[in-house]
């Protein structure tokens, strides 16, 4: 019996990734973390794999990137080899990504800047995006790879202007989540998606983000001097200023 047991905790271990930003960071000195519901959006984000501490953030070419003074973790996924996965298309792809392994199909939509609306599954049924309109070209498939293809399609014409108007503002910051996204669209315009939430006694609570930039670079959770930021602090990083209840917004 124990052995069995013990096999059956190996068992469930070994599908936990090794290394997670719930594993990796603990919580602020007099707060804990406020776990995501299993199967949410939160849930799947604190479970993020993460690369070797100490790891570098890299540009899509392979350059250390600039923001790379401010990781605290550098995400174990893909960024391709173009300039595409920048700050929004790092938060679409993150939510891309949880509903594909989920396989809501037909949750998986975000709309260009011009206003069309690319969902995927048009594009898995083989249709393509041509002057503003669906173009029957290819055949079905719900491949990884041609899910990844549609995702460079959505990176190259959708943007932070886009995301936030898809967005829905935030009114109850008492009410802020793991999932959640500070967001100013323009040019440039930027984004941080919120990966986990620690509360105090006092109902106050610190957060973890994490981004992409200019170029397209490795999503990386950010810190600056410490991993946890709050709203009645200043977020010294790069287009920290965004990061006001004013900004708040949610899928």
């Amino acid at each position: 019996m124990k052995a069995l047991i013990i096999c059956l905790v190996f068992g469930i271990a070994s599908l936990l990734p090794a290394d997670s930003i719930n594993r990796r960071f603990a919580a602020p000195a007099g707060y804990k973390k406020i776990i995501s519901s299993p199967g949410s959006f939160g849930a799947y984000l604190q479970t993020l794999p993460l690369k070797p501490a100490g790891t570098h953030t890299l540009t899509y070419n392979g350059a250390i990137a600039r923001t790379d003074p401010y990781t605290a973790a550098v995400v174990d996924i893909s960024i391709g080899n173009q300039d595409l996965q920048q700050c929004a298309d790092a938060v679409m792809r993150l939510r891309a990504e949880y509903l594909f392994q989920r396989k809501d199909y037909q949750s998986i939509s975000f709309n260009f800047t011009s206003g069309f609306k690319c969902d995927f599954v048009h594009y898995a049924n083989g249709y393509r995006y041509a002057n503003e309109k669906w173009v029957l070209k290819g055949k079905k498939d719900y491949s990884r790879e041609n899910f990844m293809r549609y995702l460079n399609l959505v990176f190259s014409y959708a943007g932070t202007t886009s995301l936030q108007k898809e967005l829905r503002a935030v009114t109850n910051t008492n009410d802020l989540q793991a999932g959640d996204v500070f967001i100013k669209g323009g040019s440039p315009g930027h984004c941080f998606i919120v990966l986990q939430v620690a509360e105090n006694g006092l109902h106050q609570k610190k957060f973890m983000l994490a981004q992409s930039f200019m170029p397209a670079q490795n999503i990386q959770v950010l810190q600056n001097g410490s991993p946890w930021f709050s709203l009645h602090e200043a977020v010294d990083v790069p287009y920290g200023d965004i990061v006001v209840a004013a900004n708040l917004k949610r899928f």
